[in-house]
């Protein structure tokens, strides 16, 4: 067997804290008190512009054999990521990737009925459909099945979702589940993250249709006592049914869940509470996130954030230094944090490290639902050895797709940018080496994200990164993220996500210079020209 892993160094990143820009400032000395919605979305032009970018088949992969690499060179070559985030090891048997909407409903069904303390939901927003409303009927029948088994129940139930998305609408995710907190108040928590890049004059102007491109809480992660769904999908109905994402669930890793836990407790706690008479306020001593000023309500939100974070991290530096490491203990899981509104970027940091040293010996699929990497993920792809193999949403299987307004000239700039991307591939002669593959699938969407990372020599992934992030300047500079970065050695492990990989890509079919040409990717002028924009804010 492998010889106990031990990590030794400890190395903080340093986060900068986000500057407002001068038009928050004076919006914000203006109008703090003001809270209202309306107006024009004209306002969208307000916040800080981007960087501006450069502009059915089986894909080939390496060939060997998936142990070839060992368990002491996994860890020698990834050993660095537990130097910027807490490192968790767990047995890889524990570890397994669904592969399909009705898999990840039925599975957070399940586990919100048998949950006996704790039941921790984070997601963009909860939908308010049958599908929902059959998930909030579980956490119900759970809260009550405690009531009645204990004088001092034990289930807490915390949810986590983004204030402007979850408040749209006359019917919304708060109406969903105030029957819950009017119930069971003593039991139940529900926080609405409100970014603080929405606030003054710009709160007051721009549309509620439109309010959440300013930044949201983007987080997906649903725990269940000692199990954890890392996923990218949010709780609604079509996450459920035919809206392919990602899933990966872990069972019974009690640490890890722990970590999730105290992270989506920091980021509730400078959020807004609901109350049971459908108002917000906030925790005593926390600043407002639009009323309050924004470099203090940044700073105390980093603080009590990066608390969580630091915490575990030397938790589990001593643990993994001090511990012998169990025969089954093949798996390594790095939660990777970005929420650069309130200057942490360790994902962003983990990121670009993983790229930067993906050499010629290495295969990365990547996919993205939206595919609009930010420079600096542009950058390494196109100047690095490794091969790539990226895959994103054909038009037809965007979200957007056939949405009214603006909204709907949405996938047509997800044509322009994936040809100005496919033209600087060929510019720069990496044709052999970057591919470009588009999802199609007749009646479903696409939404899933991540990589899968291949050795030279091997033909299973040791590594994948499953999460919220969709490599885009949204991703990295707007929204609160959070994924988590699996290194193992488990066979059956690398075998459920080669199969998960190979299965997104056979519904694909590659880029070429033809498709661009065809009739249905002809990209009208005024979409060429807002497609910056919607880079900034889609």
């Amino acid at each position: 067997m492998a010889a106990p892993m031990s990590w030794r160094r400890l190395v903080y990143s340093v986060y900068t804290p986000a500057i407002a820009g001068v038009f928050t400032r004076i919006s914000d000395r203006l109008f703090r008190a003001r809270d209202r919605r309306g107006g024009s979305s004209v306002l969208l032009l307000a916040p800080l512009l981007a960087e501006a970018d450069p502009a059915p088949r089986r894909v080939s992969r390496p060939t060997g054999s998936a142990g070839a690499q060992g368990t002491d060179g996994l860890c020698t070559r990834f050993q660095w990521m537990a130097e910027h985030v807490p490192a968790f090891r767990v047995p890889g048997t524990h570890i397994h990737i669904l592969t399909s909407p009705d898999q990840f409903y039925q599975a957070m069904k399940a586990r919100i009925k048998t949950a006996k303390r704790r039941v921790v939901m984070a997601s963009l927003y909860l939908g308010t459909g049958q599908l929902e409303q059959e998930l909030v009927d579980c956490m119900e029948e759970a809260l009550q099945r405690s009531q009645e088994n204990s004088h001092a129940p034990d289930l807490k139930v915390s949810i986590l979702l983004d204030y402007t998305r979850g408040s749209r609408g006359q019917i919304n995710s708060r109406t969903m589940l105030l029957p819950l907190l009017q119930r069971f108040t003593s039991q139940m928590r529900v926080s609405l993250y409100h970014t603080p890049d929405l606030r003054g004059l710009l709160r007051l102007l721009v549309p509620q249709r439109f309010n959440e491109t300013i930044g949201v809480q983007h987080i997906k992660v649903y725990l269940f006592d000692d199990s954890i769904i890392i996923s990218g999908a949010n709780l609604s109905d079509s996450y459920f049914t035919n809206r392919q994402d990602r899933y990966v669930l872990l069972e019974n890793c009690s640490e890890l869940a722990d970590f999730f836990s105290d992270l989506v407790e920091a980021v509730g706690d400078v959020s807004l509470q609901l109350q049971p008479d459908d108002s917000v306020s906030i925790l005593e001593g926390m600043v407002h996130p639009y009323k309050g000023n924004r470099q203090d309500f940044s700073a105390v939100a980093r603080n009590r954030i990066m608390e969580v974070v630091n915490a575990a991290h030397v938790r589990q530096r001593l643990m993994n230094g001090s511990e012998d490491e169990g025969e089954e203990e093949d798996t390594w899981v790095f939660p990777l944090v970005q929420m650069k509104p309130l200057g942490i970027q360790v994902d962003e940091q983990v990121t670009q490290r993983l790229l930067t040293d993906a050499g010629p010996d290495s295969t990365v699929f990547l996919t993205s639902g939206y595919f609009n990497l930010t420079r600096a993920y542009m950058r390494l792809v196109l100047g690095a050895g490794a091969s790539y193999r990226i895959l994103t949403a054909s038009p037809e299987v965007n979200g957007f797709f056939g949405a009214k307004g603006v909204a709907g000239a949405i996938p047509a700039a997800y044509i322009h940018i994936a040809k100005q991307f496919y033209n600087q591939v060929c510019r720069l002669g990496q044709q052999e080496r970057v591919h470009l593959h588009e999802y199609h699938r007749s009646k479903w969407t696409f939404h899933a994200k991540g990589l899968w990372y291949y050795l030279q020599g091997q033909d299973r992934p040791c590594l994948t990164l499953i999460g919220s992030p969709n490599f885009g300047y949204r991703s990295v500079h707007r929204d609160l993220e959070a994924q988590i970065a699996i290194i193992t050695e488990n066979e059956e492990l690398q075998s459920q996500l080669q199969e998960e990989q190979e299965t997104l890509y056979q519904c694909s079919t590659e880029v070429s210079g033809s498709t661009f040409e065809r009739p249905d990717r002809h990209v009208k002028l005024w979409v060429k020209l807002v497609t910056p924009l919607i880079k900034n804010f889609f």
